[in-house]
């Protein structure tokens, strides 16, 4: 039962707070909470009235999606079902940046431009109207709720997205200490700013946490050889995302905080798409967000088999996304959550497509291959594994205590063993591995397309 400073938070400060922003979230999140108990068929039929609704609006009001529709023939008003979206030729990031103009809706107003981190590449620029941005707050405060904890109860956010550090002046520290939530930069997490947010957090005893799986791991790591208790704060849930969550990242946080752990998938780009519930079962926002997996070729997959995520937003109609390629890799589920929320299952997220690495004899495998290879070394503290490419990989490791060369020829055995033995390992000591320009931690990145 949440307190009643929480309870005035959520049900009139941040209301109020959204609507002085032109924003209808409240209003929202009251109709997510509703429909997220709807049958699956339910759900399915909504989900398809609210796919021909935006096609047709889009269709009407975006230079891009007007032409795309004359030229291929393709009458929004027949759409009858998620399946027909497959008439349509994928969104990708080079033809956002070559249509920018094109994309927008003729009557759209008060568009914020975002972009990107460019963790993977050129970062990407792009629009944002009032409707997408009310639809992913409620969407995200849905989640929240699933939980047992509410705005308005104590938060600690690990982050390192340019746009939200950039945006702490006095009016947003205001709202912060109203909402009781504290942001911490994980950018910079040093021996003595690991000391700082350890501290931070013990004299805040949030209700929840928000970040980086990596940044929190890492916290949580560093209270643990200091010693410090993290368990008797009161933290009930920390909710991740913005990278993979690895399973030994989960069992780290869970048992240094004595918390739940909450993983959550979706981007800036693509929007709020996936989150989980107590469940353990990663829910699809399907009233506004249609999830597709395709193989490389663009095909869809079969239930079970991994592929590409691809996400059209229905209320991104100011800027539209339509069959957008995440770039990410995850697989879908049909089973029923025991939870007995009607909304479909996103069963697995493997990472991003340059997640993953090829071996000289063309098998491709995920980066955890190779990540097993050093995580669970004492004498190594840190690493980043880059595939230069087929012939060619480097490693970049902070050393730890007991760090010398049988240690180092270790790695590369191990490295070779899944890469092939003519692979050049490239090993460098570096004292310290810096997060991408996001602030997101990426173990392994390759260079070399997958096929």
């Amino acid at each position: 039962m949440p307190g009643p400073y929480t309870r005035l938070v959520s049900g009139v400060l941040f209301p109020l707070h959204e609507r002085a922003k032109g924003h209808d979230s409240a209003r929202r999140l009251r109709a997510l909470e509703s429909s997220q108990w709807l049958a699956p068929d339910a759900i399915r039929a909504l989900q398809a009235q609210r796919l021909r609704e935006f096609l047709v609006e889009i269709g009407a009001e975006v230079p891009y999606y007007g032409q795309l529709f004359a030229q291929a023939k393709f009458d929004p008003a027949s759409v009858r079902t998620r399946a027909d979206l497959e008439r349509l030729p994928f969104l990708t990031k080079p033809l956002i940046r070559a249509n920018a103009e094109a994309l927008k809706a003729r009557d759209a107003e008060r568009l914020k431009r975002y972009n990107t981190g460019g963790s993977s590449g050129e970062p990407l620029v792009f629009y944002i109207g009032r409707d997408r941005v009310s639809h992913d707050v409620a969407a995200k405060w849905r989640a929240t709720r699933w939980w047992g904890v509410d705005i308005g109860d104590p938060e600690i956010v690990v982050w390192g997205s340019p746009i939200e550090l950039g945006a702490q002046d006095r009016l947003r520290s205001l709202r912060d200490r109203l909402l009781r939530t504290r942001l911490l930069p994980a950018f910079e997490m040093s021996e003595a700013n690991l000391d700082a947010f350890v501290a931070a957090i013990r004299a805040a005893r949030p209700a929840m946490l928000f970040g980086y799986p990596s940044s929190l791991a890492l916290i949580a790591r560093h209270a643990e050889r200091r010693a410090v208790r993290m368990d008797d704060l009161g933290v009930k849930v920390a909710f991740v995302t913005a990278e993979k969550l690895y399973d030994d990242q989960r069992e780290t946080i869970a048992r240094v905080f004595g918390c739940r752990i909450a993983n959550g998938y979706g981007g800036r780009d693509a929007g709020f798409v996936a989150h989980e519930c107590p469940s353990r079962n990663m829910h699809i926002t399907a009233e506004d967000i249609v999830v597709e997996t395709v193989r490389p070729d663009g095909s869809r997959t079969a239930s079970g088999e991994a592929g590409e995520i691809v996400v059209t937003h229905l209320a991104t109609r100011d800027f539209p996304f339509v069959r957008y390629r995440t770039g990410d890799i995850g697989v879908l589920d049909d089973r029923p959550c025991p939870c007995g929320r009607g909304l479909p299952l996103l069963g697995e997220i493997q990472g991003r497509t340059t997640d993953f690495v090829v071996a000289a004899d063309g098998t491709v495998m995920h980066g955890l291959a190779l990540i097993y290879v050093l995580r669970d070394n004492p004498a190594i503290e840190s690493f980043k594994i880059i595939q230069e490419s087929i012939d060619v990989t480097r490693v970049l490791l902070v050393p730890g205590k007991g760090y010398c060369e049988d240690v180092r020829g270790a790695v590369e055995k191990g490295l070779k063993a899944r890469l092939g033995e003519h692979v050049k390992i490239v090993t460098e000591q570096v004292p310290h591995i810096a997060a991408e320009g996001s602030g997101k931690f990426r173990y392994v990145v390759s260079n070399v397309a997958t096929r």
